[in-house]
């Protein structure tokens, strides 16, 4: 006899949910009511585009199943040789693990612990969580601590850079092709498919099913009114579960069905923002005046800062790979910065006729934060590949930390700055408030 599937899996959340699931658009702050959505299909705010919920089909299953091979072929990444190099019979090999290892022996700590991090321990304990919380659903009963995981979730999958890690890997590889020999080794292949897991396994999580699943739907506050801004009617949605909640009289809650902390809008966000934008600029400075690497060949030491890597690069014919680098390590911090501050300014004399613009504006920089840290990685790369003692070796330089130090702050800044502040009236009497 063939057994009934679970829960989760036989019919999306509104067609057994007899009342209307509202949503607050975290970018905008329009309250609206969930449509009915089948597989591929995706709910958007009417009033800025963004995507709410995205619908998959068997989610849970997908998921898991994803995640499982995900950490398979992770596995195999780190147990296998990543890469190798040999130049006039010298050569060297390396496990993935020694992109990170090999930075502590150049008294760079913080940058080991950051590549370590992002593309190895955060993408694994994101995927153990996934599979943890879809056996749970599967069986019918979630398992101890999903619903912390379950929130967990959604604050590791910004900082999991795997992805950012291979492209990085791509452009080390290049730089080093005409001086040496390079050998992929199984390793590498791995790691190759397990990022294409990987952005497949975050992409097939579907917060809204997997909170429905995991704690139901309490019914909307009383009296909401779709079509209208949240705050407007005491109410903000939950930007981990996406549920809607109404605050208390001073804009604060926490949501009754995952337990975050809610506000009317996130508190200081301009003044948070204005402070990490102003130690992102700081650092900036010595990022771009101080080496990044040094390398020593034939004795000979050569130290090299980001924009004297992409005139190198330049003169080698690798064109693109020096546009690759200049726009990820130059333009994007910079440009982030820039608007960052722009919208900062602009946030509290916002006019809606132009909140669309500069929403799109924040969603961009938002996104492409992350890829400054293909440097980082060019450098982690090198530094455990290329060490032939005076022949070749590369080490790092100073502006490693810096630069590293300005990714981060600047993703931390894009993470503070709350967008609704954009589509909110000036003239409100609480904005003072909120911000």
């Amino acid at each position: 006899m063939l057994r009934e599937a679970p829960l989760v899996d036989q019919a999306p959340p509104e067609t057994r949910h007899s009342r209307r699931r509202l949503r607050a658009c975290h970018q905008c702050d329009w309250l609206m009511a969930l449509p009915p959505l089948r597989s591929g299909e995706q709910a958007t705010c009417p009033r800025c585009g963004h995507a709410e919920v995205r619908r998959h089909r068997y989610p849970a299953q997908r998921s898991m199943a994803l995640a499982l091979a995900s950490l398979i072929t992770l596995a195999l990444a780190v147990t296998y040789p990543f890469l190798g190099f040999s130049v006039r019979g010298v050569g060297n090999r390396i496990e993935l693990t020694q992109s990170a290892t090999q930075l502590i022996g150049y008294h760079e700590p913080l940058v080991a612990i950051a590549v370590l991090l992002t593309i190895l321990v955060l993408p694994t304990l994101y995927l153990i969580g996934v599979v943890w919380l879809q056996a749970g659903l599967l069986r019918g009963a979630p398992l101890l601590a999903s619903r912390g995981i379950a929130r967990s979730l959604a604050h590791l999958q910004p900082w999991m850079m795997a992805d950012v890690f291979l492209i990085g890997t791509l452009v080390s590889l290049i730089k080093i092709a005409g001086l040496a020999q390079i050998e992929l080794g199984p390793g590498f292949w791995a790691f190759g498919v397990f990022v294409v897991l990987l952005v497949a396994t975050t992409q097939s999580v579907d917060r809204d099913w997997l909170w429905f699943a995991l704690a139901g739907e309490p019914s909307a506050p009383e009296g909401s009114r779709t079509g209208e801004t949240a705050a407007g009617q005491g109410l903000t949605g939950c930007a981990t579960c996406g549920l809607v909640n109404r605050l208390d009289a001073r804009g604060k809650g926490r949501c009754q069905r995952c337990g975050e902390p809610l506000h009317a809008r996130q508190p200081h966000s301009l003044q948070r923002t204005w402070a990490l934008l102003a130690a992102a600029a700081v650092l900036y400075i010595p990022a771009n005046v101080y080496p990044i690497m040094t390398t020593t060949s034939l004795g000979r030491p050569n130290p090299s800062t980001i924009i004297g890597g992409v005139v190198q690069l330049l003169e080698m014919g690798s064109w693109p790979v020096a546009m690759v680098i200049l726009v990820a390590s130059v333009i994007v911090p910079l440009g982030k910065l820039i608007a960052l501050s722009w919208l900062c300014l602009v946030a509290p004399r916002a006019h809606r006729m132009n909140a669309l613009a500069r929403t799109r504006l924040y969603r961009l920089t938002e996104f492409i934060g992350r890829w400054s840290m293909v440097d980082i990685f060019v450098v982690a790369i090198l530094v455990a590949l290329i060490r032939a003692g005076n022949l070749m070796s590369i080490t790092p330089g100073p502006a490693a930390l810096a630069f590293g130090g300005v990714v981060v702050i600047t993703m931390l800044a894009a993470m503070s700055f709350d967008p609704r502040l954009i589509w909110d009236d000036p003239v409100v009497p609480h904005r003072k408030r909120l911000t």
